[in-house]
């Protein structure tokens, strides 16, 4: 039978492991208390507002990391790059495990390009075809799933002064 002071110690001992495994499992995917995330719309071609759960790359580390290590990413989520003016963009899918497409939005908020972008493969670079202020990368199929294509209209729901 347990006495109360080693039920203590059992609940003391499992709350520790709890927070070691949950902060192994949070770093695997390179997700910190640091990152941020918001909600935006996209309009899509039935004129239908699609939310999407987008994590905020606007600095050059987490521009730079951006999807890198991670083997997932939840259907409705994605990572949103945020830069300083609208010129040519260029990204590669250096260690990034997940197939990604990659919306290029220009300073209208409008849908420039949408690229495929393959698992791995920094033999390919994957340029906007204008000049874009953010580029927004999901899954592959995401925006051929809900609708959306270049020319769909972004809303930013207030993310970032927007």
């Amino acid at each position: 039978m347990m006495n109360f002071r080693t039920g203590l110690s059992f609940i003391k001992i499992f709350f520790i492991c709890f927070l070691i495994f949950s902060g192994l499992y949070c770093s695997k995917d390179n997700i910190t208390a640091e990152n941020k995330f918001c909600n935006i719309f996209i309009i899509n071609n039935q004129n239908d507002k699609i939310k999407l759960l987008v994590e905020i790359a606007d600095t050059d580390e987490t521009r730079s990391k951006g999807l890198m290590f991670r083997y997932n990413l939840d259907e409705n989520s994605g990572m949103l790059f945020i830069f300083e003016n609208e010129a040519i963009r260029e990204f590669w899918m250096m260690n990034t495990y997940i197939p990604l497409n990659i919306a290029y939005i220009n300073r209208q908020d409008i849908i420039n390009d949408i690229h495929y972008m393959r698992p791995l493969d920094t033999s390919v670079r994957y340029p906007s075809r204008q000049p874009a202020m953010y580029a927004l990368e999901v899954n592959k199929d995401w925006f051929k799933k809900n609708n959306i294509s270049e020319g769909s209209k972004v809303i930013f729901n207030g993310c970032f002064g927007k």
